[in-house]
């Protein structure tokens, strides 16, 4: 299941209603480490899909939900479970260290 991008006006149903832990990757085009990520969330995503959500969030595209939840440096990760914020990650990092975090969270 590839990722699957949010907007500001969906967020509510596709994040914080989702019936699986989702994790929001908020990015921006112009942001290289962003697209370094991109390519190990689309890999993560279909390895873990019966666990877990990955979204992509355009911070340029739709402001207002990075606004939100405080998004001052991309790429961040948020990991939303029941409609609750459980964690933040922050920054680029190793495919393993992403699955590591996701797993501990959800």
């Amino acid at each position: 299941m590839p990722t699957k991008p949010t907007t500001d006006e969906n967020f509510e149903t596709e994040v914080l209603k989702s019936e699986k832990p989702t994790v929001v990757d908020f990015w921006a085009e112009w942001c290289n480490p962003c697209k370094q990520i991109s390519p190990v969330l689309e890999e993560i995503s279909e390895e873990l899909k019966n666990d877990v959500v990955i979204a992509k969030h355009n911070i340029d595209n739709e402001p207002n939900t990075p606004v939100k939840y405080g998004i001052r440096g991309i790429p961040t990760m948020l990991l939303f479970k029941n409609g609750e914020l459980k964690a933040t990650k922050v920054g680029a990092s190793t495919k393993s260290n992403i699955v590591s975090w996701i797993k501990e969270n959800i």
